[in-house]
Parts: structure tokens; sequence; C-alpha cells
């Protein structure tokens, strides 16, 4: 069956053939933006990997049931990636990057794909699946999604495919709809625990309006899926002091025990996230939206239950947001369906009144998201106009274009690794063993370890250098913070800002190597690379916050 059919066939299983000109539009977007993805891995992308993805490439060398802070199937995709493309991706590009990432492109497709199903399925409309294809396509958030390889793409993906699952099951009332949505919100609590929103949105759906699904079997295959995806995560967690419970409950301002008290200025860092991701034109056709969809006044079941899977989940984010701030693209989940709502506003608007500024807003909003896509795909574009906006480097402000140029920790680690790598050598020369490398903050290890020579191990003596938060890292075992035997009296190569404990920790540590990076003649990075000889162990090992 060709791309074009089964959109057709899920989207209106019963007339496909009077909908099969928007499918083959619907499937061309598609198709259009997957390639331009691959030839943007595979051919044109400046940025090396970031942080996170190289986080979870390192997991992906250490096959597991669940990790400290997620599940495990973002390793399980990038290792799938690595194991099936890895080989080509050295060959072409010099390294594992495009394999890490190439599952990214895949949810991507399948994301779209499912905006197309649940728009034209559920408003009845091909022409409005198509648009939502194309108003979506050019935001950043979505793009990113399609290029960078972390929890989220699967997740976005589990979560709207999960959702035309629930609503084909309702509107069919076949057993077998919801058995797909249980596998697949399984399968997304396995992405991001954030995924447990969605059978209780369900639910909450159900309970005001379709109470009777409760005496048929539906429902309580989702939850049973549900249940199920919790299984690997749990025992893996009852095995380590259920480190990623309390993390996420750390998250959240609810864990240590410490009192919980509002934040206003929270919702004012969570509405202008959101506007940013949105370009403020679509987060007012979102909020548009959710008013005039809102189920005390629209009749149709599909919409209400796009309406309830939506709305409350972001007032769930932003009434969170009153506690302890979040990341931007928290609430995401729940522009799945709102998105479709948003454009399905938009679409009224340009048949109101105002047709012409309802047009404007959307032509002018998807403009600049091209033009802000384009900019984070090859900021080398920007980075000058950047530097002139930043202005020159002071002492407290070394690489001033951080704050504006949203792509700069995605660049330097392959130069950051190569002169780890230089000291490595010499280190290895002088005392005829391999040191140990390790990163002072936890969000090194993977990135370096990625592009050293050999990939070797990467250890962070972050909870122990700087009290920083507990990682896998520090799961891990042996590593040099909670097992000093291991390593004591092993050289070190330490890369990242050198604490007092760590001083301490060797018989002499060396003068700092300072690694710069600079783009367009101004620095955006910077790293001390230092050697400590003679390891003796932290006298206050694991002095961070656990959670």
């Amino acid at each position: 069956m060709t791309l074009t059919a089964f959109l057709a066939r899920v989207a209106s299983p019963t007339r496909p053939a009077a909908r099969v000109p928007a499918a083959g539009a619907a499937a061309a977007v598609i198709a259009a933006s997957v390639v331009v993805s691959l030839c943007y891995l595979w051919a044109w992308c400046p940025h090396d990997l970031s942080p996170d993805e190289a986080h979870y490439w390192d997991w992906s060398r250490h096959l597991d049931w669940s990790y400290y802070s997620k599940g495990p199937l973002v390793a399980w995709l990038v290792r799938a990636g690595c194991e099936l493309f890895g080989p080509l991706s050295v060959s072409v590009t010099g390294d594992l990057g495009a394999a890490v990432r190439t599952p990214a492109v895949v949810c991507h497709a399948a994301l779209l794909a499912g905006w197309y199903v649940l728009a034209a399925g559920v408003f009845r409309s091909p022409r409005l699946g198509l648009a939502v294809l194309v108003c979506a396509a050019p935001l950043p958030m979505v793009r990113a999604g399609a290029v960078l390889m972390t929890i989220d793409p699967p997740f976005m993906a589990c979560w709207c495919w999960a959702l035309i699952c629930v609503w084909r099951g309702l509107d069919t009332g076949r057993s077998a709809w919801w058995a797909g949505a249980g596998v697949l919100t399984a399968t997304g609590i396995l992405a991001k625990y954030t995924m447990a929103l969605f059978p209780a949105a369900v639910v909450g759906y159900l309970l005001f309006h379709r109470r009777s699904e409760f005496r048929r079997p539906g429902v309580y295959l989702l939850l049973a899926g549900a249940a199920l995806g919790w299984v690997p995560v749990i025992a893996w967690n009852a095995a380590n002091d259920w480190v990623s419970f309390r993390h996420v409950f750390g998250l959240v301002g609810a864990g240590g025990g410490r009192p919980v008290g509002l934040r206003w200025d929270g919702l004012g860092s969570f509405a202008g996230g959101q506007l940013g991701m949105l370009f403020g034109a679509w987060l007012v056709a979102f909020v548009g939206a959710g008013v005039r969809f809102r189920p005390a006044r629209e009749p149709d079941p599909a919409v209400r239950l796009l309406w309830w899977v939506s709305a409350p989940v972001w007032l769930l984010f932003a009434a969170a947001s009153l506690v302890k701030p979040g990341q931007p693209n928290w609430p995401a989940p729940a522009y799945v369906a709102g998105f479709v709502l948003a454009v399905a506003w938009a679409g009224e608007q340009l048949r109101g009144p105002r047709p012409r500024l309802a047009a404007w807003a959307v032509v002018l909003t998807s403009a600049a998201a091209l033009a802000v896509t384009a900019a984070l795909y090859f900021p080398g574009l920007v980075r000058p106009a950047v530097g002139e906006l930043a202005g020159p480097p002071t002492a407290t402000r070394p690489f001033p274009a951080r704050q504006y140029d949203l792509t700069a920790r995605l660049v330097g680690w392959k130069e950051l690794a190569a002169a780890v790598d230089e000291v490595r050598t010499r280190v290895r020369f002088e005392t005829g063993e391999e040191p140990v490398i390790v990163g002072t903050h936890w969000t090194h290890p993977g990135v370096i370890a990625f592009y050293l020579s050999g990939r070797p191990q990467v250890y962070s003596v972050g909870t122990a250098n700087v009290s920083d938060r507990y990682s896998q890292y520090d799961v891990w075992r042996p590593n040099p913070v909670a097992d000093a035997q291991a390593f004591r009296g092993r050289a070190f190569v330490l890369v990242g800002d050198v604490g007092p404990d760590t001083v301490a920790a060797f018989d002499r540590v060396d003068p700092p190597v300072r690694v710069v990076f600079p783009r367009e003649g101004a620095p955006v990075a910077g790293w001390n690379i230092q050697v400590g000889h003679g390891f003796r162990g932290y006298p206050r090992a694991g002095a961070g916050n656990k959670y």
C-alpha cells in the first residue's frame, strides 16, 4: 500500500477514493520533509551532536530496561540507527552522527502522517489535514524534531497515533483499535513518562461524555497497555533505589521534603516559552481553539476528544509552572491535537469578517518560522549579525553569542575531543598506561566520548566536583566517585571546571589547558583540560543533588 492510499484509508476508510487527491498532496509534503531532513543530516548538517543526544548514545552502548532519567526507547532507537546505518554514516560523514539521528526522521514522518489522519478524519476535511501539514512543517519545534534524536520525536509520534487509535476505537467500536492505543501508550511511556497523561486525558473525556465505554473492554485495553509500559521502568527502578521517580519528583518541585510555594514569575516564563515555540499567532489560535471547541459548546464527539487531550494537558503544565519552571517543550503533547484545533480555528477566521487579517497572520507566521528554521539549520547565515548584537566578549561574558545563538551547544565538541586526544596521548606516553577520562559535569562524558578516537568510556565526577545533580553515570558501576578503589593511583584527564574537592582527590593536578572554539572570529564555547596524577578518591563522595 502506498503512503497516499494509507493516509486516505486510515483517515476515511468508508470513502477513500474521494480523498486521494488531498492524501496525495499530504504524502508529497511528508515525503519532501523526509528527503530534506535526510539530505540535511547526511550532507549539509553543520552541527555536532548535542550533549543530550550524545548522552542517549552513551546509553545505547549499555542497553538496559530503563535509565536514570528516562525510559529505554531512545537508547534502543539510537542503537538501531547505529547498527543499521553506522558504517555508512562513518563512511559518508566521518562519524556516527547521521546514524544516531536518522530514527528522528522516521518519527517525524510518523508524526506528520498522524497529523493529517487526525485532521482529515475528525473534521472530515482532507483540505484541513493538508493545511495542518503545511502550517506545522515550517515550525522550528517540528523541524528540530526531524533532525535531533531526543526523547521527543518517538514520544510525539506515539501520542499522535495512540490518539488516532482511540478516535477510531470510539468511532467503530472495535477493540483492536483500543489495543493498538494501549501498545502505543506503553511504547510512549518507554520514551517519556509524560505519556501517562494520555490515558488520563482519555478517561477524563469518557467520564464526562461517554460513560457507556466503561461497560466495554476498549478503555481497559488502553489502561492495561499503559500499565504494561511501566513494567520495565518499575523493575529497573526497584533495583536502583527508585532514582527515576525521585528525579521526576525533584523536577516538578515535589522532592526533598521541601514545602511547595507558588512562583508567579514561572507562569510568565511558561507563557513566554510557548509564545516563542508557536510564534505568537499560533498560540493565539491555540487559545482561541480551546475556547471555540470547548466541550460545552462543541457537539462533535471526536472534536471533543481532541480538546480533552490538548487543553487540559496544556493547562496542567501552565499550573505546574507556578511551582517550578519547566522547559518550553514540556507542553508539546498538548499541541498534537491542539494544533489541529488551532488550524481549524484559523480556517474559520479566514471565512470570518476579517479574512485578510487572518491570512496575513498565517502567512507572516509561516514566513517567520521558515526564516528561524533556516537560521537554526544554517547558523552561519546569521552568526555575523548575532555577533554584532551580542557585542565583544568580556571577563564576565566570555561567550556573549551564546545568549542569542540557540545552536551554540551544538558546536565545538569535535575540536574539544581532538584536544583531549592530544592530552590523552601525551599522558599515555608519560605514564605508560591509558588515562581515565572524566567530565566535571554530567553533560560532558557522552559528547566527549562520541568524538574521541576509539570512543572509550568517559566518566562523570560532577556530583563530587561541583555538587552537580546525579545522572546515569552515577548509576553505572564502577565510577570514580563511588568506587575510588577501582581507579586509585591512576592519571585522569579532567575536562571542565575543576573544583577544590577534585584537586584534593589527586596527588597533584597540572595547570589547565584552555580550549576555545570560535565562529566568525567570536568565541562561542570554551573548556579547561587538566591532568590529575595519582587519584586518591574524593573526600566528600556524592555531595551533589542525588535526584
